[in-house]
């Protein structure tokens, strides 16, 4: 039950680093911070197909991170950023190895470096 669980969850973080790994969804999810939007609205600053935009936001439906509405013949997008919560728990874990070790690092440096001696200040000419 726990494995099955941890799998799910590893599927749907899988699933948000995919969505994320690509620099025209990253750039759609921008767009769609600043409110909905239609298929062909995220489409156009792409220059690509409807088509092609919309493979790209079946990735980021697929990670849960956008939300699909279809009104007549119009699909509207809006971004649910639930989901990068877990991605960002996930990279928070190794951001405090990358910070104990730079702070390891700065210490080391200021025990093994003389300090830095100051310069005089240049005189002003009159």
């Amino acid at each position: 039950m726990v494995e099955r669980q941890q799998a799910r969850q590893d599927t749907r973080l899988n699933a948000v680093f995919f969505a994320l790994s690509d620099s025209t969804r990253r750039r759609m999810l921008r767009n769609l911070s600043k409110g909905e939007c239609s298929i062909g609205e995220l489409a156009e600053p792409f220059d690509m197909s409807l088509a092609a935009a919309s493979k790209h936001i079946k990735a980021l439906e697929r990670a849960g991170l956008v939300q699909r509405e279809i009104r007549g013949r119009v699909h509207l997008c809006r971004l649910d950023a639930k989901p990068l919560s877990t991605a960002n728990d996930w990279l928070q874990h190794y951001e405090q190895f990358w910070s104990e070790s730079l702070d390891k690092l700065e210490e080391l440096l200021r025990r093994e470096l003389p300090p830095i001696p100051k310069l005089p200040t240049p005189r002003k000419r009159k």
